[in-house]
């Protein structure tokens, strides 16, 4: 899966936008009101990783179970490790479950805004 790829699924969720709060290099997909500024992340990729690095909110016993399951699920990176994963998309994940994964933590966080 490339950023692209992941990118377009992300944006193409209700009420989403692309943002940059970190600086150049690390791309936050937010949902909520952007005119506002009261979205929330529930997507961050670290630009040209290789392999793909994202990070995305997880149901904390799901979060635990890739973990265990998964050598490239790994505690979210500089986030809250109870919620969050890094998944490295190197292969061990196939796009549709990483996918699958960008969707429930969009859901996650679209019910909360």
């Amino acid at each position: 899966m490339t950023h692209k790829e992941l990118e377009t699924q992300l944006l193409a969720y209700p009420n989403t936008w692309l943002d940059f709060p970190f600086g150049e290099g690390t791309s936050v997909y937010k949902v909520g009101d952007k005119d506002s500024g009261t979205g929330k992340m529930f997507a961050i990729i670290v630009d040209d990783s290789k392999p793909l690095r994202v990070s995305l909110k997880c149901d904390p016993q799901l979060a635990e179970t890739l973990r265990e399951t998964y050598e490239s699920v790994q505690p979210g990176y500089h986030l809250n490790k109870k919620h969050w994963n890094t998944i490295l998309c190197s292969g061990q994940l196939e796009d549709d479950q990483i996918k699958d994964l960008a969707r429930l933590s969009y859901d996650l966080v679209a019910a909360n805004v």
